[in-house]
């Protein structure tokens, strides 16, 4: 059973950064993407930023760019979430997820609180 476990959530003030991961149980082969969302307090879940494994090509969400990257690290199987300058609005619950044509697996959660 393929599993994803998030870690590295916590509270920063405004304008700080955390670096979150993403850890699989598997080795996924060929091109699979991997994925970070997130889930505010009475908000829908929103996408944050993506990277296709093969490629190393990465999305980001508008309300994300130049604040947020992606990185894989191959041998161990984890993606990460570097995120800088975080405001108020980028608290949530951070999930990762992977797949091919669409996210198939998902982990946990991680809570990022962003407040003064």
């Amino acid at each position: 059973q393929v599993q994803l476990v998030e870690s590295g959530g916590g509270s920063v003030q405004p304008g700080g950064s955390l670096r979150l991961a993403c850890a699989t149980s598997t080795r996924f082969l060929g091109d699979y993407v991997m994925g970070w969302f997130r889930q505010a307090p009475g908000k829908a879940r929103e996408f944050v930023g993506s990277i296709r494994w093969n490629t190393d090509t990465t999305r980001y969400a508008d309300s994300v760019k130049g604040r947020f990257s992606i990185s894989r690290e191959y041998g161990n199987n984890t993606v990460y979430l570097q995120m800088n300058n975080l405001k108020p609005e980028d608290t949530g619950v951070y999930h990762c997820a992977a797949g091919y044509s669409s996210y198939d697996y998902w982990g946990q959660g991680t809570q990022v609180t962003v407040s003064s």
